[in-house]
């Protein structure tokens, strides 16, 4: 769902989410993710590197953007855009020496 459409209150199922559409809920639920509650204390750098295994094929690193920005709604920031978190994912990569 688009971030600035999200009301907390409504949040239900894993497309009530922002940044969720019909593709990353199938993800998410390839994680073992099917409601938003579970997503409470995920690392989205580990969901993305389980996410990649499940699939048997590298992921796109964006993917790590969208599940931060879940992660952190879910912690009870206000919804972002995933691209909000497209630096940080970099800067992450860059600090521990890798890429995605």
């Amino acid at each position: 769902m688009n971030p600035s459409k999200v009301d907390r209150s409504r949040v239900r199922v894993l497309t009530d989410l922002p940044n969720v559409g019909k593709a990353c809920a199938q993800d998410l639920r390839l994680l073992g993710i099917h409601e938003p509650s579970q997503l409470v204390g995920q690392c989205p750098f580990d969901m993305y590197e389980k996410l990649c295994k499940r699939t048997g094929s590298r992921q796109d690193p964006c993917v790590i953007d969208v599940f931060i920005s879940l992660t952190r709604f879910m912690a009870g920031e206000e919804p972002r855009p995933w691209w909000a978190y497209t630096q940080e994912r970099k800067q992450t990569f860059m600090r521990e020496g890798g890429t995605p």
